[in-house]
């Protein structure tokens, strides 16, 4: 059976540094997302969280099992983040955020497997919010990234850097805050949290 790490073979975008900042070239990939608004941590939120992750891992064992024999590790959690105005996109303004949710596929997801697992899943958990899933391309382009270590409470001067880091290039912000959660935070200390900050420019 061949055995893939995606977060090896795509290590540019997946392992950044958590001193210096990055630029990388994020190209088109296909992930299942459900969008959302509110403060993260809601129940709408953790919902969709359960069933990305339903459908993320039955995809996984699907093809591990299937005519394909590829197994391969489910990749993080990601969200983008924004407000209608960026000027209240602060952490003392969290009822105004917008978000969507993503976990990547692997090019051997397709639509049909995808209709297969929805069905699996319906019958198995049906989570509450299994018909908000949608499975899209998605491209960022030319970004800036780092990682930052700890809570989600203290990044940001870890965005501040970020931030800095383009306009000092010249360039402008383009699309929306991207984080990639790399910690299962339900075990890992909070002090040691991994999550990478991303941010497109132009």
């Amino acid at each position: 059976m061949e055995k893939i790490d995606y977060k090896k073979e795509l290590k540019h975008l997946y392992k950044p540094s958590t001193k210096e900042v990055g630029v990388v070239d994020v190209p088109k990939m296909n992930f299942l997302m459900a969008d959302g608004e509110g403060e993260p941590g809601s129940q709408s939120y953790q919902n969709i969280i359960e069933a990305l992750y339903n459908l993320s891992y039955t995809l996984k064992f699907m093809i591990k099992k299937g005519t394909l024999g590829i197994d391969y590790g489910v990749l993080p959690l990601e969200g983008l983040w924004w407000a209608d105005d960026m000027s209240k996109f602060s952490v003392e303004h969290k009822e105004d955020w917008k978000w969507t949710l993503m976990i990547m596929q692997p090019e051997h997801v397709t639509s049909d497997l995808l209709d297969e697992a929805i069905n699996q899943v319906k019958k198995k958990k049906n989570p509450p919010a299994l018909s908000k899933i949608r499975f899209e391309p998605f491209i960022e382009g030319k970004s800036a990234q780092i990682i930052h270590i700890g809570p989600f409470t203290e990044v940001g001067p870890t965005v501040e850097k970020l931030h800095d880091f383009i306009a000092k290039a010249g360039l402008k912000l383009s699309g929306k805050h991207h984080e990639i959660y790399l910690s299962d935070i339900r075990k890992a200390d909070p002090t040691k949290w991994k999550t990478i900050i991303r941010q497109p420019m132009i």
